[in-house]
Protein backbone atom coordinates (compact mmCIF):
# COMPACT_ATOMS: atom_id res chain seq x y z
CA UNK A 1 0.00 0.00 0.00
CA UNK A 2 1.34 3.63 -0.84
CA UNK A 3 2.31 5.85 2.10
CA UNK A 4 0.24 8.82 2.70
CA UNK A 5 2.44 11.95 3.57
CA UNK A 6 2.28 15.08 5.53
CA UNK A 7 3.73 18.32 3.75
CA UNK A 8 6.42 18.65 6.53
CA UNK A 9 7.34 14.86 5.22
CA UNK A 10 7.28 15.76 1.67
CA UNK A 11 9.70 19.03 2.42
CA UNK A 12 11.81 16.26 3.86
CA UNK A 13 12.20 14.09 0.74
CA UNK A 14 12.27 16.69 -1.13
CA UNK A 15 15.68 18.26 0.55
CA UNK A 16 17.08 14.68 0.53
CA UNK A 17 16.61 14.52 -3.03
CA UNK A 18 13.39 12.81 -3.48
CA UNK A 19 11.93 13.10 -7.44
CA UNK A 20 8.26 14.69 -7.53
CA UNK A 21 5.70 13.14 -10.05
CA UNK A 22 2.23 14.62 -10.75
CA UNK A 23 0.11 11.82 -12.29
CA UNK A 24 -2.73 13.60 -13.68
CA UNK A 25 -3.47 14.29 -17.24
CA UNK A 26 -1.02 16.51 -19.28
CA UNK A 27 -3.78 19.27 -19.34
CA UNK A 28 -4.36 19.41 -15.43
CA UNK A 29 -0.87 19.32 -14.94
CA UNK A 30 -0.20 22.72 -17.34
CA UNK A 31 -2.91 24.27 -15.24
CA UNK A 32 -1.61 23.77 -11.74
CA UNK A 33 1.10 21.14 -10.10
CA UNK A 34 3.62 21.47 -7.28
CA UNK A 35 7.28 23.46 -7.98
CA UNK A 36 9.85 20.73 -9.54
CA UNK A 37 7.21 18.59 -10.43
CA UNK A 38 7.55 16.25 -13.69
CA UNK A 39 4.45 15.05 -15.40
CA UNK A 40 3.49 11.54 -16.32
CA UNK A 41 0.16 10.71 -17.09
CA UNK A 42 -1.52 7.76 -14.60
CA UNK A 43 -2.76 6.33 -18.07
CA UNK A 44 0.90 6.40 -19.17
CA UNK A 45 2.35 4.99 -16.04
CA UNK A 46 4.85 2.35 -17.32
CA UNK A 47 8.52 1.35 -17.37
CA UNK A 48 9.36 2.97 -20.70
CA UNK A 49 7.97 6.54 -19.11
CA UNK A 50 9.70 5.77 -15.72
CA UNK A 51 12.93 4.97 -17.45
CA UNK A 52 14.12 8.77 -16.66
CA UNK A 53 13.60 8.47 -13.08
CA UNK A 54 16.60 7.68 -11.05
CA UNK A 55 16.54 4.45 -9.41
CA UNK A 56 18.83 5.39 -6.54
CA UNK A 57 16.08 8.12 -5.13
CA UNK A 58 13.09 8.23 -4.13
CA UNK A 59 10.07 8.88 -5.92
CA UNK A 60 7.00 10.60 -4.64
CA UNK A 61 3.64 10.30 -7.04
CA UNK A 62 0.67 12.99 -6.00
CA UNK A 63 -2.40 13.83 -8.01
CA UNK A 64 -5.08 16.20 -7.06
CA UNK A 65 -8.38 14.50 -6.47
CA UNK A 66 -10.44 17.84 -5.35
CA UNK A 67 -10.97 16.76 -1.68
Amino acid sequence: MPEQITFPRLRELLDAGAQLVDVLPEREYLEEHLPGAINIPLKQLDAQNTASLDRARAVVVYCWDGL
